[in-house]
C-alpha cells in the first residue's frame, strides 16, 4: 500500500509505494494512491509531496497478474478508475516531485509523469513497456508522455516499449535532474522544502496556469493566466512580497 500523511506543518510529505518487491500497482494501491491525492490537496498544512517507491525501485508497473484475470468488461469498468487515480496526482495544487530509482515502468513512468518535476537516480530505468504485453498505456501514458517529450519521442518509447536509462531519460526530457542513487530522496525533499515555504496561492496559480494553458488554445490559456494573475493581488502573500522587495531587495521574503 502507501504510506499516509504523518506529520502537521508545512513542510513536503511523501507518498510512498510500499508494495515489495517491485511496487506493483494494483487495484488496492491504485484506489489508495487517490486517497492520498486527494487528501494532499485538501489539507493546508501540506504544501508540496514527493512520490518515492524506496531505495530500490519506484514502480516496475501494474500487476500483471491481476490485469491477466480481467476481461474486456472488467477494465471498462475499471479504466476510469485507473486514470482517475493517476489524475488525482496530476491535479494536487501543489509542487510534486518524483524520486524515482531502480525501474519506472508501465504504471511507475505514467505515476513520475503525473509531478511537476522529476529526480532520477543514476541506475533509473523508465519506459512504457505496454506495447510487449499487446496493450498501451493506460494511466496517462499516451497522453501526458507526449506532451512532455513531444509526440515523435513518445511514440518511439510507446511503440517499441524500450527502456530507457537515467542519462537517455534527461536528454529526452523524460527526467529533469539524474543524481547518485543515495541522493534521490533528498534532493527531492530539499527541492520540495524550498518550494512548501513559498506563496501557496502563487505557487497553485503557476501550476494551474501552466497544466490549464497546454491543455487548450493560447487565447484560453492567457486568459486563465490573467484571471489568476490579477487575482493575486488580493492575497496577503503579494502584499508581504513586494513590501519586502521595496523594503529589503529581492528574494527575502517570508511567507505565511
Amino acid at each position: 500500500m502507501c504510506e499516509q500523511f504523518g506529520r502537521h506543518s508545512p513542510v513536503p510529505e511523501p507518498v510512498q509505494l510500499d508494495r515489495p518487491p517491485m511496487n506493483a500497482l494494483d487495484v488496492a494501491v491504485q484506489d489508495r494512491i487517490k486517497e492520498l491525492a486527494e487528501e494532499a490537496a485538501r489539507r493546508e498544512d501540506i504544501r508540496a509531496v514527493v512520490l518515492y517507491g524506496g531505495e530500490k525501485v519506484f514502480a516496475a508497473g501494474a500487476d500483471i497478474k491481476e490485469m491477466q484475470a480481467m476481461d474486456h468488461t472488467a477494465m471498462v469498468l475499471r479504466s476510469r478508475a485507473l486514470q482517475d487515480s493517476f489524475t488525482a496526482v496530476a491535479r494536487i495544487p501543489k509542487p510534486v516531485v518524483a524520486a524515482v530509482t531502480g525501474y519506472a515502468l508501465g504504471g511507475g513512468c505514467e505515476l513520475a509523469l503525473c509531478a511537476d518535476y522529476r529526480i532520477a537516480a543514476d541506475n533509473a530505468k523508465l519506459g512504457q513497456p505496454e506495447i510487449l504485453l499487446g496493450l498501451i498505456p493506460g494511466a496517462g501514458g499516451t497522453q501526458r508522455l507526449a506532451r512532455l517529450i513531444g509526440p515523435s519521442r513518445a511514440k518511439d518509447l510507446i511503440f517499441t516499449g524500450r527502456m530507457v536509462k537515467a542519462e537517455e531519460a534527461l536528454a529526452l526530457g523524460l527526467v529533469d535532474r539524474v543524481v547518485p542513487a543515495a541522493e534521490v530522496y533528498p534532493q527531492a525533499h530539499a527541492w520540495a522544502a524550498k518550494l512548501a515555504q513559498g506563496p501557496a496561492l502563487a505557487l497553485r496559480a503557476a501550476k494551474e496556469s501552466v497544466d490549464a494553458g497546454l491543455e487548450t488554445d493560447i487565447e484560453t490559456g492567457l486568459a486563465v493566466e490573467r484571471t489568476w494573475f490579477a487575482g493575486l493581488f488580493a492575497t496577503e502573500d503579494r502584499e508581504r512580497g513586494m513590501r519586502s522587495f521595496v523594503e529589503e531587495g529581492p528574494g527575502k521574503a517570508k511567507f505565511q
